[in-house]
């Protein structure tokens, strides 16, 4: 067998030939022995042939910052020897048995061809055990092989605890890396791929707190780039000089030089890239867990388990809507091959979601007609028009037609399931009631159930309000009788909420039991077990996205099958609302009362906090009053407590000592909220600091002014709910919007605030902008999660609803051999959800 030339340009075969007379020198304890003539004569020659035939002018560098060319080693003392010798080995191992494309390594380092194939076996078979034999992809995490406790914990912070789960976490995005450029042609700022070799890579520290980083040089026949990784040293580790890698990101100018900072970076050995060169996937992550590993072990359990998914659509649906197959989608949807491979992934897996919806809900039409028949309600038109002419105005032509089809609702035997829609300030609170009055003319009790406890208590005091010429109080607080017109029963009204004392709770609920009160308003405690209803006809749900299904199923229960009207001040978009809310039939208020005026809406940097801050208290001067707003901070009520005191306390002490400044916060007990409420209604607080807790149950007239702090924090709906606690009065209002440092979609919205004043308007912006899913906020709604599915999805929308109206009309209970698949794909969407908002 004839041996194989070895050609001296290639930087491996020159430094194979130099490392073996530094190991020997190393093993002569550093004596300038290893060499006839001194290790002086043989380096210099040595690099003045390394520099003649290899080309590459980062090798060439390399010699002269290593002192190669004139290593002056004789002057040296022992320990110095030792430290160059170490030096230069480091380099040289890099190259050492490292081949170039299309080339052999060295005799002396070439590995049998077994080892070399064994990487990308083992790695297969690693994969090929994600699931064991008999597991499915239901399986744990816990009970899979390749997941540690520490990752199963950080993925089920993620929502993720099966394998299943896992697939189905799929990007927020992908980066496009699939440019690559030669590194003398990276362009600065743009998204791109170089691919290249190491000359060099080392952990330094950087910067003036000495952070210890990996910075490296990488260069192709075109020239060099350098490449940083800011508080990563562990990447030098893993970059030996001679590796051929692909590193991919944006380049940035530092003092007139291209530099890779942060890139994604992998071996081009790899059988297939990752993380570079591609369109790479961008996960959801959290504290702790990186997107390299999230994507390494997302990448390895599609590659494993995809193939085990079963395509629940039947082949005739997915053959006439020229839509692909499942498994193969969901491994486009992580890592496509192309934009329009990742497009047509996004369609099927958004039209699969639509279409289990629409099941889920065509489900629940069905159960809700087919089940017990309702309690037909007679309106007498005595009673409506006595309520009429109790309001303290005159209702619109939109409450009045409102009130006209829950009516005609109300007198059919299957039971009404509508949902009511308007504006804050709209008046849907006149609708309710009408229903509620008309259900106990007809000896029913109505159950009015609100989110929170301040809405609960602010839905009791406007039923109050509404009927105080003729409203007369009972015998304990919190309970009021009221008489309409002398031929009409009285009706009873308490509120029951989780901040009652028990014995005032356990009186309401004992009374509710007898039949003796007629409208019962309050929060979840209107669904415990032990509170009982004599003769439930009626069941009212305020702010309809903020509780989930099976909460509402559970106060249905406690009746005779009774009628649902479900009420939202969150203007939801006909497209939606026939995804989400297809069982339910509508009726929008679109019609504001009579005065309401457009609120002046303005968004301010924060360094125009004190001009915001003189506004106020000019408007404070003309005897009106504000609200200034604190977001919630880490989702935490606990850190949002602190945050709201500490900003109550420097509002009150510092910037308006002079005013009477308020504090209302989430972990207040009732009668505390309910006591500055009062206060700051009765014009006795002239500013109140307050969370979130304001978006919805507090309505005082003479505030004019809403100061939003951290604005971009906030969604749009929720921006426009705070902007309808002012303007209710013939006074100009006002909304300021203060912002730190908005993203460029934060920034998005708080334009769209200042000039957009039509809350569905604002709506379709706000579904446009963050998503279906973080518009309802799903795990508080029952609805399954809409991760794919966008908004502008109409035509594929409406090829969802006709294919699950023709499956549903064939087989509605999906039970034919054909659709178990798919009647095991809804109930694992509408399970989940349900587990999720812990209603099970």
């Amino acid at each position: 067998m004839s041996e194989q030339r070895l050609d001296s340009n290639d930087p491996a075969i020159m430094t194979h030939r130099l490392r073996k007379v530094l190991l020997l020198e190393k093993e002569k304890k550093f004596t300038d022995g290893a060499v006839i003539g001194g290790m002086d004569g043989f380096v210099k020659q040595w690099a003045l042939e390394a520099h003649r035939n290899v080309v590459h002018p980062m090798f060439r560098s390399t010699l002269r910052r290593l002192e190669l060319v004139s290593p002056d080693y004789a002057s040296k003392s022992p320990r110095q020897r030792a430290d160059w010798i170490e030096r230069v080995l480091r380099w040289a191992d890099g190259f050492a048995g490292v081949p170039q494309e299309g080339e052999q390594p060295p005799p002396s380092r070439r590995q049998p061809a077994k080892r070399a194939a064994a990487r990308p076996a083992k790695r297969a078979a690693d994969a090929a055990t994600v699931l064991r034999a008999g597991q499915s992809l239901d399986t744990p995490l816990g009970e899979a092989n390749g997941f540690t406790p520490f990752v199963i914990g950080k993925l089920e912070r993620l929502g993720v605890s099966t394998v299943r789960e896992l697939l189905y976490l799929f990007p927020r995005r992908h980066i496009d890396f699939t440019r690559v450029s030669p590194i003398a042609s990276l362009e600065v700022g743009r998204e791109q791929t170089a691919m290249g070799t190491v000359w060099e890579a080392s952990e330094v520290k950087m910067g003036a707190s000495r952070r210890r980083s990996t910075e490296a040089v990488v260069g192709d026949d075109s020239g060099n780039v350098r490449v940083v990784w800011f508080n990563q040293p562990w990447v030098a580790r893993g970059l030996r000089p001679g590796t051929r890698i692909a590193l991919s990101g944006r380049v940035a100018l530092h003092r007139g030089h291209r530099v890779f900072e942060n890139p994604e970076y992998e071996p081009m050995a790899e059988k297939e890239l990752v993380h570079t060169a591609r369109l790479v996937p961008v996960y959801p992550l959290t504290e702790g867990l990186t997107s390299r590993r999230l994507r390494t072990l997302i990448k390895k359990t599609v590659d494993a388990c995809v193939g085990k998914v079963a395509d629940f659509l039947p082949e005739e649906h997915r053959r006439r809507r020229s839509l692909a197959a499942l498994p193969q989608m969901i491994g486009q949807a992580h890592f496509p091959d192309s934009l329009e491979s990742k497009e047509r992934a996004r369609r099927r897996l958004a039209f699969d979601e639509l279409l289990l919806i629409q099941l889920g809900v065509l489900h629940r039409k069905r159960e809700w007609k087919q089940s017990m028949p309702g309690h037909p309600l007679r309106a007498d038109p005595a009673v409506l028009d006595a309520f009429f002419a109790a309001l303290p105005f005159e209702p619109t032509g939109a409450q009045r037609r409102c009130v006209q089809e829950v009516m005609a609702d109300l007198g059919r035997s299957t039971p009404m399931s509508r949902l009511l829609q308007g504006e804050v300030g709209s008046g849907k609170t006149v609708v309710a009631l009408a229903a509620a009055l008309v259900a106990a003319a007809n000896g029913q009790q109505t159950a009015f159930m609100a989110p929170t406890e301040i809405l609960a208590e602010q839905h009791f005091r406007t039923v109050q309000q509404l009927l105080k010429v003729v409203a007369k109080p009972g015998q304990t607080q919190g309970i009021v009788t009221v008489t309409l017109s002398p031929q009409s029963r009285p009706v009873t009204v308490a509120v029951l909420t989780g901040g009652l004392s028990r014995k005032r709770k356990q009186e309401v609920q004992e009374l509710a039991n007898r039949g003796e009160i007629d409208i019962v308003v309050g929060t979840h405690a209107l669904f415990q077990k032990d509170m009982e209803f004599a003769s439930l006809g009626l069941v009212i749900v305020d702010e309809q996205h903020r509780f989930g299904v099976m909460q509402r199923s559970e106060l249905r229960q406690k009746g005779y099958n009774p009628h649902l009207l479900v009420m939202t001040a969150t203007p939801i978009p006909r497209t939606l609302y026939l995804t989400l809310y297809g069982d339910l039939d509508i009726s929008v208020i679109d019609e504001l009362p009579a005065g309401r005026r457009e609120i002046r809406t303005r968004w301010l940097d924060a360094d125009r906090r004190d001009s915001a801050y003189a506004f106020i208290r000019k408007q404070v001067g003309e005897g009106r009053q504000a609200f200034i707003i604190y977001p919630l901070i880490e989702e935490s009520e606990r850190l949002q407590q602190a945050a709201a005191r500490q900003e109550h306390r420097r509002l009150s002490e510092e910037v308006f000592p002079d005013l009477r400044v308020g504090l209302l916060h989430g972990r207040m007990k009732a009668n505390e909220k309910d006591k500055i409420m009062r206060r700051f209604g009765a014009g006795e607080l002239d500013i109140l600091v307050a969370t979130a807790v304001v978006e919805v149950g507090i309505d005082v007239p003479n505030a004019t002014v809403m100061l939003v702090e951290s604005a971009e924090r906030f969604g749009l709906a929720q921006l426009h709910q705070f902007r309808g606690r002012v303007g209710r009065s013939e006074h100009e209002s006002y909304c300021m919007l203060i912002s730190e440092s908005p993203t460029p979609g934060a920034s998005e919205r708080l334009r769209l605030m200042e000039t957009v004043h039509d809350g569905f308007q604002l709506a379709e912006e706000d579904l446009r902008l963050r998503g279906p899913g973080e518009f309802f906020g799903t795990r508080q709604s029952g609805m399954p999660d809409l991760r794919m599915a966008r908004i502008s999805d109409l035509p594929l929308l409406e090829e969802a609803r006709e294919v699950a109206g023709d499956i549903f009309e064939a087989d509605p209970t999906l039970e034919r051999s054909e659709h178990r698949e798919l009647a095991a794909a809804v109930e694992r969407a509408w399970r989940h959800r349900t587990l999720a908002t812990g209603e099970a």
